[in-house]
């Protein structure tokens, strides 16, 4: 067996999910990438960050090399896989599929693999390497058939991982397991990959038939819970399951479940990689806010329980574990090549620590935006929202790391100030409607104010019409292009639309796409941030420009791969995705992006608050 699998497009594989855990599949049937129990454990199969010996699982058709799916896509509204490979003697199908959460939100660590005849003869085999550790050691591997069930134990690092099916694996010297088995039409074996810990019996048998069964039952009634009719329903659902899948029970949502995946083509090869399982809280709370549009509060009420509970606004940092962790410290796995030789892969992340306090304004967006939509009020959130207006009192006039956590010198980002004037003025709005306040409010309108003030004075620029990167700079900031729907002023300010203009004309590929921001400082080259192109599309639609909203929208739909799914950006050269896969923020832009095209019925919650009198000087602040 060769040591290197060929490589195979980021935006080729499959995710599957199940709120907990996750899986990336290759087209050809092989799982490179699993996480059991929970989105950021050890990879038991990790060869698609380094080479096959790392562990990875194929089912399909037998040969002397694996082939692609012939046919692939999503069960409907689900997270359930379904790959139809053609041979010369029959047709063979694979369900792929986590098993969906309980009612109590309890979730099986299992992976589910049905492997059906659907015409003809075909001979299938199961190739079973598994790697504990992110592929470091090769578990104690041992047969454990009962009851005419064949299973496979594979123990290391204090778990069990068991294999059971039908069929009996073979085991090889260098740890490869294979299973070889003819069906015939409408001959069907199931394989159930399930996690333990060590020393907790083996798993009972179970129906896998009867779990695909429920598993799209769950999909599908959540699915339908979606309040959008307009346009481009189907990308709208898909990204909302695939966010959904990223929604962590206890409240968390998931950037991605993947780490150190490249997002520039000279990272490829090396530069700084990062590991986005952890909620990063900027991708969380615009994530629920486009669920919440979407008309989905469950999941809104679970993020505000778990952001309660585990988030202090006076000892903050931008990324914490689902279980509300705030240690994420760093380590580099030197026995991973990385992907496409991208090293050094790490797990962890150092700069989480980083002073990004601007994120409470995305963070309160939501909470108002949550409460708008039906979620009522409790004294905990407003306890929480008065420590978002003292932590801004305190430290909104000092420079911070921006929202690309740039690493050495902090500055005034004009992005930064802007959402700290988010988060005040939707905390009076929250606020406000108290009939007996939790506070004194006066002196945080006059914040509001001065904030406002000290933006349009200091972050813009008269000569070249927009507003800047941060405070003295020149150049615009793709960032900024949240202005024209932040309620800061009104979208037909000529500030606004010079923003607008000002991204478009030196920030954007020949496509329109909205370059990447490469090395914290300088644009360049033709990598696009895709959830910055889909908010390119917002600000057209808010400035006016809704025909090229539309072009630009429908050029970025096309940019997803078979299965609709989004990496974090798109080298337009190269003509493919790159980055952590999927990307919850790409997902959640492209949302926002369907709803402001769309007629105002269709979506079930206002894209953003309507500007409330006093909230953005209109007069006054065009004469600054």
């Amino acid at each position: 067996m060769p040591g290197t699998a060929t490589p195979v497009p980021i935006e080729e594989h499959a995710l599957l999910g199940n709120t907990r855990a996750a899986a990336l599949v290759r087209p050809d049937g092989s799982i490179t990438w699993a996480c059991l129990p929970g989105v950021d454990s050890p990879a038991l199969f990790a060869s698609l960050l380094g080479r096959q010996e790392h562990g990875f699982w194929r089912v399909g058709p037998a040969g002397p090399q694996p082939r692609a799916a012939a046919r692939r896509q999503y069960l409907r509204d689900t997270m359930v896989l379904r790959s139809e490979y053609d041979t010369g003697t029959g047709v063979l199908a694979v369900s792929d599929f986590m098993p969906a959460p309980t009612p109590a939100g309890d979730a099986d660590a299992k992976i589910v693999r049905i492997v059906e005849c659907v015409r003809g003869e075909v001979d299938a085999v199961s190739v079973y390497r598994p790697r504990v550790d992110y592929g470091a050691r090769m578990p104690y591997i041992r047969h454990a058939d009962q009851d005419g069930l064949h299973r496979l134990a594979a123990n290391g690092h204090g778990e069990t991982y068991w294999l059971s099916g039908a069929v009996r694996h073979s085991f090889e010297w260098d740890g490869v397991c294979r299973a070889h088995f003819t069906l015939r039409r409408g001959e069907s074996v199931a394989l159930t990959l399930t996690w333990k810990l060590a020393g907790r019996p083996a798993p009972l048998p179970s129906d896998a038939l009867a779990q695909l069964d429920a598993t799209v039952e769950f999909w599908e009634r959540w699915a339908r819970g979606c309040a959008y009719r307009g346009p481009d329903r189907e990308a709208v659902v898909r990204s909302a399951v695939t966010i959904k899948a990223l929604c962590h029970p206890r409240g968390g949502v998931l950037t991605a479940p993947t780490t150190s995946m490249p997002t520039l083509p000279e990272q490829l090869g090396g530069g700084r990689l990062r590991d986005q399982r952890f909620v990063r809280l900027r991708d969380s709370a615009l994530a629920i806010a486009s669920l919440v549009r979407l008309g989905f509060l469950d999941e809104a009420r679970r993020w505000r329980g778990w952001l309660i509970e585990n988030v202090d606004p006076h000892r903050l940092q931008s990324a914490y574990r689902a279980n509300g962790d705030p240690e994420l410290d760093e380590e580099v796995l030197d026995h991973l090549t990385g992907y496409e030789g991208s090293r050094p892969v790490r797990i962890g992340d150092a700069s989480a620590s980083r002073l990004q306090l601007d994120v409470l304004g995305e963070v309160v967006d939501t909470l108002l935006l949550a409460e708008d939509a039906g979620l009522p009020p409790t004294p905990q959130v407003d306890a929480w929202v008065l420590a978002v207006l003292a932590e801004i009192e305190d430290r909104w006039q000092a420079p911070d790391s921006g929202i690309r956590e740039v690493q050495g010198e902090s500055r005034d980002f004009t992005h930064a100030k802007i959402r700290y004037w988010i988060a005040v003025d939707r905390s009076l709005a929250m606020l406000e409607r108290r009939t007996d306040p939790p506070a004194p409010l006066g002196w945080y309108r006059e914040l509001r104010d001065a904030i406002h003030t000290d933006v349009c004075d200091n972050g813009y620029d008269p000569d070249r019409t927009t507003f800047t990167r941060y405070y003295g700079a020149t150049k615009p900031d793709a960032a900024l292009l949240l202005v024209p729907q932040a309620g800061f002023l009104p979208p037909d300010d000529a500030r606004v639309i010079g923003t607008v203009e000002a991204a478009q004309r030196e920030l954007s590929t020949e496509s329109g796409l909205v370059l990447c921001d490469a090395d914290g400082e300088e644009y360049g080259g033709e990598v696009a941030s895709l959830a910055f192109s889909f908010r390119l599309v917002q600000a057209l639609v808010a400035v006016g420009r809704s025909r090229e909203a539309r072009d630009l929208f429908d050029r970025l739909l096309a940019l997803r791969g078979d299965l609709g799914l989004l990496a974090e950006t798109y080298d337009t050269l190269a003509h493919g995705q790159l980055g952590n896969f999927p990307q919850t923020s790409s997902h959640q832009a492209l949302i926002d992006a369907a709803l402001s095209l769309a007629p105002p019925p269709q979506g079930a919650v206002p894209l953003r608050p309507r500007m409330r009198a006093g909230q953005a000087p209109s007069a006054a602040g065009a004469a600054r």
